[in-house]
């Protein structure tokens, strides 16, 4: 079922990606600073790009919690797994969200991170972070 929901996610987010157009994804992608964070294993500076709530999946948690309760969930994974390194393989959007898909590595294990953005006064806020560990 949780292979299911991913792979829906995932379909979705590609067709999303293809109906955009040139100029769309042209206008803006994932904010500097936020691949860093993940790529740091550093909270504090990822819940910068928290909205006020947001959906948190990670393995074992699944729910919408505040910016606050989600940096100590998302700080107590660093802990847990420190990352080695992030890439985004692939982003996109329009003018009112984005989105991205990206690959953590870990002293554990290598993680599919997902992440969606929308525009709120000008600045993307993370409203739905996924992290999902990668079958081996």
């Amino acid at each position: 079922m949780k292979k299911i929901k991913s792979l829906t996610l995932l379909a979705i987010m590609v067709l999303f990606g293809t109906m955009l157009n040139s100029p769309a994804q042209g206008s803006g992608g994932v904010p500097e600073g936020l691949a860093a964070a993940i790529k740091a294993g550093n909270s504090r500076e990822l819940s910068r790009f928290f909205n006020t709530n947001i959906e948190l999946v990670l393995p074992n948690t699944e729910d919408v919690y505040s910016k606050t309760q989600a940096e100590l969930i998302i700080k107590d994974f660093f802990q847990k797994n420190k990352p080695a390194n992030f890439i985004i393989l692939h982003q996109g959007g329009k003018e009112t969200s984005r989105y991205a898909i990206g690959t953590l590595t870990t002293e554990k294990g290598v993680f599919r991170v997902y992440f969606l953005l929308r525009i709120k006064d000008g600045e993307a806020l993370i409203h739905q972070l996924r992290i999902e560990k990668e079958d081996d």
